[in-house]
């Protein structure tokens, strides 16, 4: 007879699977590389796993770079929501913003994971690869895969 999985690690699973896209994430989004125009500001990394999007490369999540300016606005708004219900909830706005405040962008990153009405928070330190070095290993893997993209905007660079 065969045990049924456990699953109650399924965040940390998913944290070891996506740990690559979570910290080129993080470091492009410190770096300034957001929709919201910001130059090296701390932040948190918000991926939902509400609405997945299948692909030949398997599953993507949104996923969005919150920064430390827009950070208590957004959490208050995201967990005003009536159907959404923060884990361990009591004072994490504080906790939240206090490890903003304090990480390490070059090490460690701040994930919220959002699953159907739920949301973890997540202050990964430590990490390996680093966020500068899982941006590096996008980018190349880009290149290699997308060269046209890749030449076309060496290119404009030099026009």
């Amino acid at each position: 007879m065969r045990e049924a999985p456990d699953t109650s690690d399924w965040q940390q699973d998913f944290i070891a699977t996506n740990l690559l896209a979570i910290g080129y994430n993080a470091w492009i989004g410190y770096l300034g590389g957001d929709s919201y125009g910001t130059l090296r500001e701390r932040g948190a990394i918000v991926c939902s796993t509400n609405s997945p999007v299948i692909g030949i490369a398997g599953e993507s999540f949104k996923t969005h770079f919150v920064p430390r300016s827009c950070l208590a606005a957004f959490l208050n708004a995201w967990l005003a929501a009536p159907d959404t219900v923060i884990l361990c909830h009591r004072f994490m706005n504080a906790h939240i913003l206090e490890a903003v405040d304090t990480y390490n962008p070059a090490t460690e990153a701040v994930l919220l994971l959002e699953s159907f009405n739920q949301m973890a928070f997540f202050y990964l330190k430590n990490l390996l690869p680093t966020p500068p070095q899982c941006y590096e290993q996008v980018c190349s893997l880009w290149a290699e895969f997308h060269p046209q993209s890749t030449q076309l905007s060496k290119q404009k660079q030099y026009d």
